[in-house]
């Protein structure tokens, strides 16, 4: 461990701080993190802690959601200007036309998008509980905002209710393809395809199992497998390489690397614990409408 990390270490106990970072962060924040998961384990995570100040290692709408869940508490977003392209994808006028073209349907947001997108949705959701959430609705037609991939694998999931999309994306997930997905099973014979749902469908289709961040990493633990094609951020090769022993991640395409993920360097975490830096400020309004949404994900198990 380096003096950087013991510092953090230190300086997290003496301020009563919960350090929470996603699987994309780089290993060395993960290893000084209270806790490492995807998008829904940390909003779960950030509404139950009792610690005064969170410190969220990922990226703006991951901070702005533990915020509108604990309005009392201190938010502190390591790097500032590490946002989400596919959150400023949409904004509230386009969540308006799609429901005024169809006024029966829910508004299921992806978490993956900002607070103010939010505002105007019915319930939130991430990758690893979207088709469940899905499945809840009382309604018939669902508008799903903003990936139109994750959107698409939902439905083919629950094909009893109709479905519209919005033209969002990951692009880091979507510039993958299924050429890249044959060249890897060719270099790395017998090695099962693991993709998140944000592909595409030409990359889905042509995998052996597709799943949120932490059910990739679970269905690598739980498998017979030693060798894994893993189609999703780069933070997950790195962390299945480094902690599983008897297992090897291998990345299905160069492009997977989110670059506002990786702006987070472990001298932020450091800086944002010893002045608290680069804290997250909402409204109330905006807050107490988004938390509906997000209160509405959680506590669908």
């Amino acid at each position: 461990m380096t003096d950087i990390q013991k510092k953090i270490i230190k300086l997290k106990k003496e301020k009563n701080a919960l350090v929470l970072a996603h699987y994309y962060q780089t290993i060395d924040i993960q290893e000084v993190a209270d806790f490492v998961g995807d998008s829904f384990e940390l909003a779960k995570i950030a509404q139950k802690t009792e610690k005064p100040i969170i410190v969220l290692c990922g990226v703006r709408f991951m901070a702005e959601s533990a915020k509108i869940l604990n309005p009392g508490k201190t938010v502190i977003l390591p790097s500032s200007d590490a946002g989400c392209l596919m959150a400023d994808m949409i904004i509230p006028a386009d969540v308006v036309k799609l429901k005024k073209e169809h006024p029966n349907a829910a508004v299921m947001c992806y978490v993956n998008s900002t607070a103010e997108t939010k505002t105007y949705c019915d319930i939130c959701c991430t990758s690893s509980s979207a088709v469940k959430i899905a499945k809840s609705l009382e309604a018939n037609e669902i508008i799903f905002i903003p990936d139109r991939n994750l959107g698409a694998y939902v439905a083919e999931q629950v094909p009893d209710k109709t479905f519209y999309f919005y033209r969002g994306f990951c692009p880091i997930h979507n510039v993958v393809n299924a050429d890249e997905v044959e060249t890897a099973r060719r270099k790395y014979k017998g090695a099962p395809v693991v993709v998140h749902p944000e592909c595409k469908k030409e990359v889905r289709d042509a995998a052996d199992f597709i799943g949120s961040t932490s059910a990739i990493i679970k269905f690598v633990e739980n498998s017979e497998k030693s060798e894994f094609i893993i189609g999703t951020e780069i933070g997950v090769v790195e962390r299945i390489n480094k902690l599983m022993t008897g297992k090897k991640a291998y990345l299905l395409s160069s492009h997977l690397s989110c670059i506002n993920m990786k702006k987070t360097k472990i001298s932020d975490v450091l800086n944002a614990l010893e002045n608290i830096e680069e804290v997250i400020e909402l409204d109330s309004d905006t807050m107490d409408k988004a938390r509906i949404t997000l209160e509405r994900m959680v506590s669908v198990n």
